[in-house]
């Protein structure tokens, strides 16, 4: 009772000291009895009289702005020496409710916040860290360091990634521009210029540009694997491979470098993923690993692959790195490569056959008509293949099949399908190339 009196007296007496300063205008002053105050409820281990007088010493008339910022760091370092999670959580809290809606002490909130999402998280509340963090629009606070904003968003990409909450972590992730991994942060203000705001250092545990640059493609991964996007997971490990100590290290970029092949068979067709494919095969790291320069010349020869030689070359290859492609798309991930074998191969005969009849196409691709159907639907839904060949083989203009086409949804949409079925007429084949 005796040490809760004198403090009491000492907090008092304190208080008539802050009050002068502050009518005063003094700016050192008020500062220093504000942080005294406090010091003297840490020492005392009263958390309770620490919270008062934090939402008191905040709400005095006329407060002056840096006497409340003051106070607010000062009590953030008392966090981490709280006895128990409910006072460190009422702590923050209190300091929360002082710092919303000052624009002064923004980034001291916003860390707060932090802090306070990555207790909800050990808790297993997911959902409630992931709307903590979203309630703090980072991208705003123009002295917050560059680091320390692309940090606190990945965090809110990362916590919606977890609660499945696939549109808003997109909505997030776009608010980082890709540009930015490449910037120099040391041309970023550290002094005021008139008019200017202080660039604040971001605090230790922050990781290097670098290091987020990383971050942000894994989660990217996480995003498009979601959609079983092969395209854009690839050159997200494309991205991955070219940061400089992955590529210093063939540790590390022999296992980005796998991945990147096996994205690249599994994507569909297009210019984007025919362009990545090149570029892949010039790369000189390609002969540590000649197994899949082999694969990746398969697919940009144009020669007709045989499906089951192919997959029990890399069969062993392809189940071990199924493990490391994860979860659901790593189980869809045989078939689809299995389709991308079918796409290449129609591809390569459209290049040798101006006609052709189906039959004759099945036969040579080694498949039944019916799956040869399905695929060549979904070539000209891609607009990827030859208007020669599609109008060839269907007996129709290409907005006619397109037409057809646009309303099937194989294998559920019987009439549209069998319209492509029925309408095929028996061609005399050509063959150009002997």
């Amino acid at each position: 009772m005796e040490g809760k009196a004198n403090l009491e007296a000492a907090i008092e007496q304190l208080q008539n000291v802050e009050k002068q300063m502050r009518l005063a205008g003094d700016v050192a002053g008020t500062k220093k009895a504000v942080t005294e105050i406090l010091q003297l409820c840490f020492e005392a281990k009263d958390w309770k009289a620490l919270n008062d007088q934090i939402i008191l010493l905040s709400k005095k008339r006329g407060q002056l702005k840096q006497a409340v910022t003051a106070m607010v760091q000062q009590a953030m370092q008392y966090i981490d020496e709280t006895l128990d999670l409910d006072t460190r959580i009422e702590l923050i809290k209190t300091l929360n409710s002082v710092s919303a809606g000052k624009i002064y002490v923004e980034i001291e909130r916003a860390r707060l916040i932090r802090k306070l999402a990555k207790i909800k998280e050990e808790q297993g509340l997911i959902a409630e860290a992931a709307d903590l963090m979203q309630e703090v629009a980072v991208e705003t606070f123009g002295a917050m360091a560059k680091t320390e904003k692309i940090a606190f968003i990945l965090e809110q990409v990362r916590l919606c990634l977890d609660r499945q909450d696939y549109v808003r972590a997109q909505i997030l992730s776009r608010k980082i521009s890709q540009r930015v991994f490449d910037a120099d942060t040391s041309k970023e203000k550290k002094k005021p210029k008139d008019g200017d705001n202080v660039v604040e250092e971001a605090p230790a545990d922050i990781p290097s540009l670098l290091e987020l640059k990383r971050i942000y493609y894994e989660l990217m991964i996480r995003y498009y694997s979601h959609d079983n996007d092969y395209l854009e997971i690839c050159r997200c490990y494309k991205a991955i491979y070219e940061i400089p100590p992955v590529k210093e290290n063939p540790a590390q970029w022999i296992p980005v470098l796998r991945k990147i092949c096996w994205y690249l068979v599994l994507a569909p067709h297009d210019p984007m993923q025919s362009s990545l494919l090149n570029s892949t095969l010039e790369d000189k790291n390609l002969s540590e690993i000649s197994n899949f320069k082999l694969l990746l010349k398969q697919l940009v020869t144009m020669e007709v692959i045989q499906w089951t030689s192919l997959w029990n070359a890399f069969m062993d290859e392809f189940e071990n790195e199924k493990n490391l492609l994860g979860g659901s798309l790593g189980d869809k991930a045989a078939e689809d490569l299995k389709q991308r074998i079918i796409e290449h191969n129609i591809l390569v005969v459209s290049k040798y056959y101006s006609r052709i009849t189906v039959k004759r196409l099945a036969e040579l691709l080694c498949l039944s008509i019916q799956v040869l159907h399905s695929r060549m639907i979904a070539l000209i839904l891609l607009e990827a293949f030859s208007f020669n060949l599609v109008s060839s083989i269907f007996g129709a203009s290409l907005q006619t099949i397109m037409s057809s086409a646009s309303q099937l949804t194989l294998p559920r949409n019987p009439p549209a399908y069998s319209y492509l079925h029925t309408s095929l007429p028996c061609i005399t084949i050509s063959f150009p190339f002997c």
